[in-house]
């Protein structure tokens, strides 16, 4: 299930979500004009197998890498916020900041442009310290705005359940249009993150591949952050 859009109007216009967006999107396309791929061979199974990979760029200097929280952490510690502004790819970045779009104006509607500010870094920082105590010694580069993403909609979960949440959805080979609230589709999202960081195995960043503890982290920081200072939720105003 793809969010498309919400039907959940906002008070006042999302200065910091519209800024946080159009940040991430000016430090990719400089990280792409500044980096270039290079191709490598992999062993695998069945053998050695070329592959492309993006080096140098903005990546190769500001994003976290776990075990240089330990090796030199004076110099690591600054890289876990500015690898909240990296991303990997064009639908890394683009379903990073669709996400912060639907969800995230809400969310700073309520809170307030300080306060909701202070809240995105501050899911963004549990988020990598849950997946770097997931995998503490790996040395593969975490970049990425999700974990900040994730603790967004885990406070518009709590604070806007019953939002409803323009969807895009497979069903075999078409796809179809659904509105759905925003407690099926965000919860649908977490169990997802939720499984494969704890039984499936994907949370581990040693092979590399997407950061899960990561985004359960952030998740659960904001579900958190809207319980322990009592933001209160107002009435939802649904128009078409």
């Amino acid at each position: 299930m793809i969010p498309l859009k919400d039907y959940n109007p906002t008070r006042r216009f999302p200065v910091v979500t519209v800024l946080l967006i159009v940040l991430n999107a000016l430090v990719f396309l400089d990280d792409r004009l500044s980096g270039h791929y290079e191709s490598f061979l992999v062993e695998t199974a069945r053998g050695l197998v070329q592959t492309k990979q993006f080096v140098g760029g903005l990546s190769s200097h500001y994003a976290l890498v776990p075990a240089a929280l330990h090796g030199a952490p004076l110099l690591a510690w600054p890289t876990i916020f500015t690898s909240m502004f990296l991303h990997g790819n064009w639908l890394h970045i683009g379903s990073n900041m669709l996400f912060l779009w639907i969800f995230g104006n809400n969310v700073e509607d309520v809170l307030g442009r300080p306060r909701y500010l202070f809240f995105y870094f501050l899911c963004g920082l549990v988020a990598a310290l849950a997946q770097v105590a997931s995998a503490p010694v790996s040395t593969i580069p975490m970049v990425g705005a999700s974990g900040a993403v994730a603790g967004v909609m885990g406070a518009y979960l709590l604070l806007f359940p019953r939002a409803r949440i323009l969807t895009l959805v497979p069903i075999f080979f078409f796809f179809t249009f659904l509105e759905v609230p925003a407690f099926l589709i965000i919860g649908w999202w977490a169990l997802i993150q939720f499984l494969n960081a704890s039984w499936l195995g994907g949370g581990e960043l040693l092979r590399g591949g997407v950061a899960y503890f990561a985004h359960v982290g952030g998740f659960a920081t904001g579900i958190l952050f809207v319980l322990l200072t009592g933001v209160k939720r107002r009435p939802q105003i649904y128009r078409r």
